[in-house]
C-alpha cells in the first residue's frame, strides 16, 4: 500500500529537516476555545492573516510535513490542503489525546517519520528554529521528549514526541484517565529548550479577544516578531 503524501509548506528557512531527523508537525486545533467564545482560535486574524496561517508559515519549513489535528467538520479547514486527524479518544481528553492521533497518523502513513512536533494553532510568534532546538535539547538530556520553555515557564503542548511511545500515550489516556501532559512525559524523561520571552514572548498564544488585541499591538511594534 502506498503511503500518503504530505504537502511541504513554504520556502525552506534557515533551519531546514537536514539538521534533525525527519519530523512530522502537527497543530494542535482540537480545543473548544472557550475563552475565546468558541470556534477555532486559529482561524482568528492579526495583521491581516489567520493565526493558523502564521503558524504553518513558522512551523511548516522545520518539517518534513504538516497535519492539522482538529474535532467537527473537517470541511472547514479543506482551504489549508493539509491532512486533518480528529481525537480518536472520547471526551476532548486535552492535547495529549492530539499528540496520539498524530503519533498515530504518522505510524500508519509516514513509516520513515519517527519524530512528530506540535504547536498549538493559537501561538502566532512561533519560533522558526522551534524543531531544531527541541531536538537538540532531547540529545543533549539523553531522553526522548522534548518540550519549549521561555522566561522559565515551560509550554507543554509545544513539543516534541517520538511516535515509538504511542502505545503507551494510548494506554496512559484510555485505561488511566490521564490528561496531565506533565505527569506522563515525567514517566519517560523530557528536556527543556530555552527562549527568552522578552520583547515578544515566542509562545505567546491568543485565547481570549483581550490577547488577539495585545498580538495585534506587539506584530505593529516589533514588526514580525
Amino acid at each position: 500500500m502506498s503511503r500518503r503524501r504530505v504537502r511541504s509548506t513554504g520556502a525552506r528557512d534557515r533551519v531546514t529537516t537536514r539538521e534533525h531527523p525527519p519530523t512530522l508537525g502537527v497543530l494542535l486545533a482540537g480545543g473548544l476555545a472557550r475563552r475565546m467564545g468558541g470556534g477555532d482560535k486559529g482561524l482568528k486574524r492579526i495583521g491581516g492573516e489567520t493565526i493558523i496561517a502564521r503558524v504553518i508559515a513558522r512551523l511548516g519549513p522545520q518539517c518534513a510535513g504538516l497535519i492539522v489535528n482538529a474535532n467537527g467538520d473537517p470541511a472547514r479547514l479543506a482551504f489549508l490542503g493539509l491532512p486533518v486527524v480528529p481525537d480518536d479518544v472520547p471526551g476532548f481528553a486535552g492535547p495529549l489525546a492530539g499528540v496520539l492521533a498524530a503519533l498515530d497518523w504518522a505510524a500508519r502513513e509516514l513509516s520513515a517519520i519517527e519524530w512528530v512536533a506540535s504547536a498549538p494553532t493559537d501561538c502566532p510568534f512561533l519560533p522558526r528554529d522551534l524543531v531544531a532546538r527541541l531536538h537538540a535539547a532531547r540529545r543533549a538530556a539523553n531522553v526522548p521528549l522534548a518540550c519549549a520553555r521561555s522566561g522559565g515557564r515551560t509550554h507543554p503542548p509545544v513539543g516534541l514526541w517520538p511516535v515509538a511511545l504511542r502505545a503507551d500515550l494510548r494506554r496512559a489516556l484510555t485505561v488511566e484517565n490521564e490528561r496531565k501532559i506533565d505527569r506522563w512525559t515525567a514517566r519517560h524523561g523530557i528536556a527543556c529548550a530555552d527562549w527568552e520571552a522578552t520583547p515578544v514572548d515566542p509562545f505567546f498564544n491568543a485565547n481570549t479577544p483581550e490577547d488577539l488585541a495585545e498580538a495585534e499591538a506587539l506584530l505593529a511594534a516589533h514588526a514580525d516578531p
